[in-house]
């Protein structure tokens, strides 16, 4: 097989050079300077058994490679956001042999909350969900770093919405022999959904920075309560704490990396690079829709969801807005919403 990552960043990138290092063929998906980056220096891979470089081929879409082959994997990593243009991009790309990608080649959604593979589906045949667990950081075109160790990270990997087959095993025993666990599941939206909570705290770290204050902490509880409360009224079905952290256990041990800089989650990076995107209205914004689907309130990642979009927007400093003014907003969203729902039962 021979792997296109489509969106080269801290996950895309980690899983790429990853596998070149596995001697997997891989091919590279990117734009702008990171793209420029990639074809002069290569993909700079920090790593805690060292840093490398490999010399990948790097396009923006699939016009340089020709033909796609019937054997390539579309590795689909941007953000959410992205996804809608990514599969407009690579959808009609034809195939050696006959058809489009969109027919023939199995479609990998390695990305953050549950809405991709929903919108892959639409067009793509053979989709494939995974709950990504990689500790990864992307801020300077052409590097990424990834301090897991001993393994690199932990990708649950499925058919979506559900079942398994011999491409899902494939591709997890190219995952394994490149310092990932890749548990074939036939459930993987659970896991998807369980990673959704978890997630709920990107954009807390994106506004306010590291959530490791006993005041970011309760508000972090707070925001994965609502979410909670939003899955189990529509019934959906996610990994318990206990279950993640069983699968988990010591498997990925973030150590230091020389040279590498600090680390923020993937929303926390958004920011950083002054995309002007944020992922949040995948992530507190999917919690905000059951939320209304379902009748059950959800003010503080309506908050969340709006401040990180605006932090976006307005390319606002990552961390800039601090944890008690965030507090305060929280109570106040709260309250707000506590009025409305006693209004409603008044009326």
């Amino acid at each position: 097989m021979r792997y296109v990552i489509i969106g080269a960043g801290a996950v895309g990138g980690t899983v790429g050079g990853r596998l070149a290092q596995a001697g997997r063929e891989v091919v590279l998906v990117a734009r702008g300077r990171h793209l420029a980056a990639l074809a002069e220096r290569g993909l700079k891979l920090r790593v805690p058994e060292g840093e490398s470089t490999y010399r990948l081929p790097a396009v923006d879409g699939p016009d340089p490679l020709g033909e796609l082959r019937a054997d390539d994997v579309l590795v689909l990593a941007v953000k959410t956001q992205d996804t809608v243009a990514a599969l407009e991009t690579w959808g009609e790309a034809p195939v050696a042999g006959g058809g489009t990608a969109a027919e023939q080649l199995p479609l990998v959604c390695l990305q953050n909350g549950v809405e991709s593979p929903r919108l892959a589906l639409r067009r793509f045949r053979h989709v494939y969900g995974v709950c990504v667990w990689l500790p990864s950081t992307f801020v300077e075109p052409g590097v990424v770093s990834a301090p897991g160790n001993p393994l690199t990270g932990i990708l649950h990997l499925g058919r979506y919405p559900h079942g398994t087959d011999d491409t899902a095993r494939h591709i997890a025993a190219d995952l394994e022999a490149a310092r990932f666990e890749a548990p074939v599941v036939p459930d993987v939206a659970r896991w998807q959904y369980a990673k959704l909570l978890g997630n709920l705290g990107n954009a807390l770290e994106a506004v306010s920075g590291p959530v490791d204050s006993e005041q970011a902490m309760a508000l972090y509880a707070r925001l994965r309560a609502e979410g909670e409360a939003v899955l189990d009224a529509a019934g959906i079905a996610y990994a318990s704490a206990e279950e993640q952290k069983e699968a988990r256990g010591d498997k990925v041990t973030l150590v230091p990396l020389d040279g590498a800089p600090r680390g923020g989650g993937s929303s926390w990076q958004s920011l950083v690079r002054g995309t002007g995107t944020i992922e949040a209205d995948h992530l507190n914004g999917e919690i905000a829709l059951l939320g209304r689907l379902h009748g059950v309130p959800t003010p503080l990642n309506e908050l969340l969801q709006r401040l990180a979009n605006r932090f976006a927007r307005q390319h606002r400093p990552a961390g800039s807005l601090p944890v008690a003014e965030l507090a305060r907003l929280a109570d106040e969203a709260e309250r707000a919403a506590d009025r409305c729902a006693a209004d409603r039962k008044g009326g």
